[in-house]
């Protein structure tokens, strides 16, 4: 359900109207006023202010049972209802207001529209005299800070006219603020729970389908195996009966349980139902108010607790309190967290194949073998000299670790997994919707946002100004082709200068690697590629994380000047643009390594050059998928530590040390103050405002990236991302419930556009892992070697055939060695990695025919790989139903039983009509047996019955 921005106040015309969308008889929704309605129809629609990070609704239900903890401030228990005790706090407005020297001691604790149905133009507002008695006492007042106060008061009158009971306070410990407390009545949750269709349960219960027979046995020994890693919460309990749900309607109350009124409109269908008419976006940002939000009432024991790490998560809780979007995302979270288990012992078996392998590996052994004797040509011109292959030796075997056979099959597996866990949740999420009465939930066209009101208002005045027709505006490509053109050079911007950086990288990294190898040290010559590798990382991780941050303000900057109609349609493009750029400033270096190293470097006597003075980077003599792997592991781990862990517990703590200092300052100058209590409310105000939740869904989109892009390269990556989830779960808990104030509690049945997100990650993930297996591995040489060149069927021999000879005499002038004597012998033959016709042949040093047989296969195996691992994957999507099928069962006995109802109802119905129609009829007859009376009924006509008796 999607709210509109709807503003009180409109320039000097002071309105007393409050206004909303309802229904029209169409079904449309259309503005109506609420100025005149009776004190038991008034209700609230309008708004949910998106544009205000510090906007939220909500409820706490008080039947959460053992999964409360006392709350760490002992005060706070204090500000959840109004000074009656009886009446909760539904949401909070909060401004500020200046004091002055002899109105400090003056407070307001005043409650508006106690008994409901007061009128503020009869009754002035409360709290109005004693703000005019201040102002009076200081002649000298801004005037900006009166108009604000008399804005307030405007707006607040009308929310007591349209139904809601306020209370305020300015009495706290934060000097110079204000709150303002408000309460939803039960006549304003009834109308709007109507408005808005909620499906809330009714007093039938059904008996859900129960398994029988062996599976019910074996649902019965899970449980009791998982029983420790459940969490101690009545919600988390297998449910047999469940109660019907139809949408509310006030006529047809008597088939909902209205026992306890307090409990029957829960925290989340509270938050979702009303968000309450609060304040227009121009309020808070022109400082009429400072804040808006709901109030915090609990902490989870069993979820916001590094403790319960192990534990699954209490959904259904974290549901009644954050609402079904929040919901969804953390049961998102604990599903792709619980399918990476499997997906990490496949990569631990991987690695440990590698490790036990790795002695005997003929191709490593082969390179270690100072026997052999082979001798390599420079890395770089003049000061580097050559080199023995067998200095290599440790890359060679580190490499054989990630570039095995296990390998082809672990990517094959992730491909699977990926298309597996895209259906898991899917399944999942319609449990969920089913256990949480979303199953008929669909969203209404939303409200245009109150920018593209704005914009499509400035266009019509525009036209009126010029004397033009001015018909239903609305904001065409013409418009917008400005902010396009706008959108489409940025992006194109931030992606030239994400590659430029890892341009500016691959400079250091050729300049720093030509300067380490004039050291006269052995050891520091022998460790320039690890030194260089390492650092140019870092440098790349430093690179990404900023750019990270400065990603996304570009990125909703460039969406709020294209000014989307809708607020799903600012979302999506904000998470489209966020996504796109991060993911290119995430990658490039990683794509860099795996597919442009080492392919563009020329041979000896012929390099390739940057700037005619650096020649391009060469792979190492195992590839270049050992360098991949230390790109990756060092970016992965990187974010996850730094940005994604502690940048979500720094900076919060941060702001709030920062906002705690200031607020201690200002106790410090009045003591009367500091010696009151604190507040919930005013706990809450020194929480940051709750920003949405696409940067916790980005980093783990991102993550999910890591996970499955380059898999091939990184077995361990699915354990990494396992183990920072697991922390990840419970710090996001944390941060929801002690670092940010309450968020809207928002409905929603899926997890919208990042769904697409996370499938088209998944098809690129085959393509990518077949190009690095073919063309960044040596699988494939290694393949075509055994079954085309080797003599013995054996890899004995593989070394040779990769590496090429070349003449140290063809080296072009200025670039042979300074130092050929070196190793202590005279060199005349080097060798080089790669396919090409020795030196004494007719055709020197070009392409030989072996490159065009490993290039075939190559490409074969990419055809063959993608097309095999998306068709398992698609069949693995088609054999798996979306819809489990209990919950399909158990929908359609639903809805059997709702048409029993009903029909049920209707034949009570006509029961009672049939029982007063005979009735009637006994009456007739009883008074036929009577002496003739007769009487005048009230349409003047004589009547036989009930009435005076009168002579004829």
């Amino acid at each position: 359900m999607e709210f509109v921005c709807v503003h009180v106040y409109a320039g000097e015309k002071q309105s007393k109207d409050v206004w909303g969308i309802v229904p029209d008889e169409s079904g449309m929704r259309v503005n109506k006023k609420y100025s005149c309605l009776p004190a038991e129809e008034k209700g609230i629609h309008i708004i949910n202010i998106r544009a205000i990070e510090d906007i939220g609704y909500d409820q706490h239900e008080s039947t959460l049972l053992n999964s409360l903890s006392k709350n760490p401030d002992a005060d706070c228990k204090y500000g959840l209802y109004f000074r009656d005790g009886k009446r909760k706090v539904d949401y909070i407005l909060v401004y500020h207001y200046k004091k002055s020297s002899a109105g400090r001691t003056l407070t307001r604790r005043s409650q508006h529209n106690d008994a409901g149905a007061r009128s503020t133009k009869q009754d002035p507002l409360p709290g109005k005299s004693l703000q005019m008695e201040m102002g009076e006492s200081e002649p000298h007042a801004d005037c900006h800070e009166d108009d604000k106060r008399f804005r307030r008061e405007e707006y607040e009158g009308n929310l007591v006219e349209a139904g809601l009971e306020l209370e305020h306070d300015e009495d706290t410990k934060i000097h110079g603020v204000g709150f303002v407390k408000i309460h939803a009545p039960w006549n304003v949750l009834c109308r709007e729970a109507e408005f808005l269709k909620l499906k809330m349960p009714t007093k039938k219960m059904y008996q859900i389908n129960q398994t029988h027979g062996l599976l019910k046995k074996i649902n019965s020994v899970i449980q009791k195996i998982t029983e420790p890693i459940q969490p101690k919460v009545a919600e988390h309990k297998p449910q047999t009966v469940k109660r019907l749900s139809y949408p509310f309607s006030r006529e047809k109350q008597h088939l909902f349980d209205l026992s306890d009124r307090d409990s029957f409109f829960d925290s989340k269908t509270r938050s979702s139902a009303f968000v309450l008419v609060l304040i227009a976006p121009f309020l808070l940002a022109n400082g009429v108010y400072s804040a808006a939000y709901p109030l915090h009432d609990l902490l989870c024991e069993e979820w916001a607790s590094y403790g319960v790490f192990y534990k699954y998560q209490p959904i259904d809780l974290v549901r009644k309190y954050f609402g079904e979007k929040i919901g969804l995302y953390f049961a998102w979270l604990g599903v792709y967290t619980q399918m990476l288990i499997p997906a990490s012992i496949v990569g631990i078996i991987v690695f440990l194949y590698g490790c036990a392998t790795v002695d005997e590996n003929i191709p490593s052994m082969e390179m270690c073998d100072e026997r052999n004797n082979i001798t390599m040509c420079p890395l770089c011109d003049r000061t580097c000299s050559y080199w023995k292959m067998s200095s290599a030796c440790a890359t060679a075997r580190a490499s054989h670790l990630f570039d095995n056979p296990a390998t082809v099959f672990f990517s094959v597996f992730m491909a699977l997994w990926a298309a597996t866990f895209m259906e898991h949740w899917k399944r999942k999420q319609m449990r969920l919707n089913y256990r949480w009465d979303l199953t008929g939930f669909e969203e209404e066209e939303a409200h245009p946002r109150a920018e593209y009101e704005a914009k499509v208002l400035e266009k019509s005045l525009r036209k009126e100004h010029k004397h033009k027709e001015t018909d239903k505006e609305k904001l065409t490509w013409k418009d917008r082709f400005p902010a396009y053109l706008t959108n489409f050079v940025g992006i194109i911007f931030m992606v030239g200068l994400t590659f430029a950086i890892v341009f500016g990288v691959i400079i250091y990294r050729i300049s720093t690697a030509a300067a380490l190898a004039i050291s006269a040290t052995p050891s520091g010559r022998s460790s320039v590629r690890v030194t260089v590798t390492a650092t140019a990382v870092i440098i790349n991780l430093v690179v990404i994380i900023f750019l990270d941050e400065v990603y996304g303000c570009i990125a909703r900057w460039l969406t709020q000047i294209e000014v989307p109609k809708t607020d799903k349609n600012f979302e999506e493009r904000l998470i489209f643009k966020a996504f796109l750029l991060k993911f290119v400033n995430a990658y490039t270096p990683i794509f860099y390594v795996a597919f442009f190293k080492g392919r563009f470097v020329g041979r000896p006597g012929d390099y390739v050059y940057i700037f005619h003075s650096f020649r391009m980077e060469e792979c190492a003599p195992g590839g270049c998928l050992m360098e991949l792997c230390i790109q990756l592991s060092i970016i992965m781990l990187g974010k996850q530590l730094i940005q994604n862990n502690l940048f979500e517990i720094g900076i919060p703590k941060m702001k709030k040390f920062i906002r705690y200092m200031k607020l201690k300052r200002r106790r410090s100058l009045d003591h009367e103050e500091h010696m009151k209590k604190k507040q919930r409310y005013e706990v809450d105000y020194n929480l940051e405002p709750f920003s949405g939740l696409t940067p916790e869904y980005m980093e783990m989109i991102i993550q999910f990236g890591f996970v499955t892009l380059f898999v091939a390269s990184f077995p361990l990556a699915p354990l990494f991302a396992l183990l920072n989830n697991i922390i990840e779960i419970r710090l996001d808990a944390k941060k929801f419930v002690t670092e940010l104030r309450r968020p809207v509690a928002v409905r929603a049945k899926d997890i919208g556009i990042w769904y697409n997100i996370l499938r088209g990650i998944g098809k690129l993930a085959v393509i990518i892992n077949a190009f690095v297996i073919s063309f960044t591995s040596d699988f494939i040489p290694r393949l075509v070697y055994l079954y085309m060149y080797s003599e013995n069927g054996t890899m004995h021999g593989f070394v040779n055939h990769t590496l090429s000879s070349f003449n140290v005499s063809d080296f072009q002038a200025g670039t042979a060695p300074n130092d050929p004597m070196e190793l202590g012998y005279e060199v005349q033959i080097c060798r080089y990695k790669d396919y090409r016709e020795p030196p004494w042949s007719e055709n020197k040093y070009d392409i030989s025919k072996d490159f065009w047989a490993v290039l075939a296969a190559r490409l074969a195996f990419v055809i063959v790989f993608q097309n095999l691992v998306m068709f398992m994957s698609d069949f693995v999507d088609w054999i798996i139903p979306d819809i489990p099928k209990d919950i399909s069962q158990q929908i359609h006995k639903e809805k059997v039983l709702m048409v029993e109802v009903f029909m049920r109802e209707e034949q009570g119905k006509l029961q009672m009509l049939e029982t007063w129609k005979d009735k009637d009829k006994k009456k007739g007859e009883n008074c036929n047996n009577h002496s003739p009376r007769l009487s005048l009924s009230h349409s003047g006509s004589l009547s036989s019955c009930h009435s005076y008796p009168v002579d004829v």
